[in-house]
């Protein structure tokens, strides 16, 4: 038996009032009237220049090279996670996020050939807003932000911190600074073309749920929490 469990029935002692205030839902999307014309902005932009550059890259590179590409920015995650498995005192994560980066980037020819999943050093996937997440830190408003597109505050927040803390920042060369950021937008753009397929409805809230149901998976390690244990469980929504 829970926690949750043992209090339950103090809960039921309380007024009514104040049940139905703890069972009202957050909005998860307070700033809507503002996101919605951002969402259109980036809809605009993506439609008529990144797409158009994303199908090109996928109709030109052949699938090995396709494959490359994403294992060299993957092993560039396998960084920032290793050192944010750290902050959060997932030493484990840490050790393997550290040594899928340091395998990879010689074995693998800086990350070009993933060696470390043979070799049974699994990925393991994290961020700074799941970081800040475990810190307890709540997700904040849902966000669409310029050119980057959905976030919450949590993990915009996140975002901001990874950047400053990966690999690319810190190379003095600017031209190939801004080279591997450009792949890396496009690439990862590219990845997503089959995805479109299963947009439906009104494309901004498809768009934001969508993202916030990936945060809150993702900062929940993969457990997925239903409607039916809110006495068992405290719900966390993502970033």
């Amino acid at each position: 038996m829970t926690l949750a469990r043992l209090f339950l029935p103090l809960l039921l002692m309380l007024p009514l009032s104040s049940v139905s205030a703890l069972e009202e839902p957050v909005d998860p999307d307070p700033l809507e009237k503002l996101n919605r014309p951002l969402f259109a902005l980036n809809d605009t932009l993506d439609r008529f220049l990144l797409r158009p550059v994303a199908q090109g890259y996928d109709f030109v590179m052949p699938v090995p090279a396709k494959r490359g590409v994403g294992n060299f920015f993957a092993n560039l995650y396998d960084f920032n996670s290793g050192l944010n498995a750290v902050l959060q005192g997932r030493f484990e994560g840490a050790a393997q996020g550290g040594g899928r980066f340091l395998v990879n980037s010689t074995l693998g020819l800086l990350g070009l050939f993933d060696v470390a999943t043979p070799m049974g050093i699994r990925p393991y996937r994290t961020d700074f807003g799941h970081t800040l997440a475990i810190w307890g830190v709540p997700p904040g408003p849902y966000l669409m932000v310029p050119l980057f597109g959905p976030r919450t505050f949590r993990s915009g927040t996140g975002t901001i911190f990874d950047t400053y803390t990966s690999v690319p920042t810190y190379i003095d060369n600017v031209p190939l600074r801004n080279s591997i950021w450009g792949l890396e937008l496009i690439d990862g753009r590219a990845r997503l073309l089959d995805a479109e397929e299963l947009m439906s409805g009104d494309r901004y809230i498809f768009v934001r749920d969508a993202y916030l149901q990936q945060r809150q998976y993702f900062v929940n390690d993969g457990v997925v929490e239903d409607n039916f244990s809110d006495f068992d469980d405290a719900w966390e929504e993502e970033f």
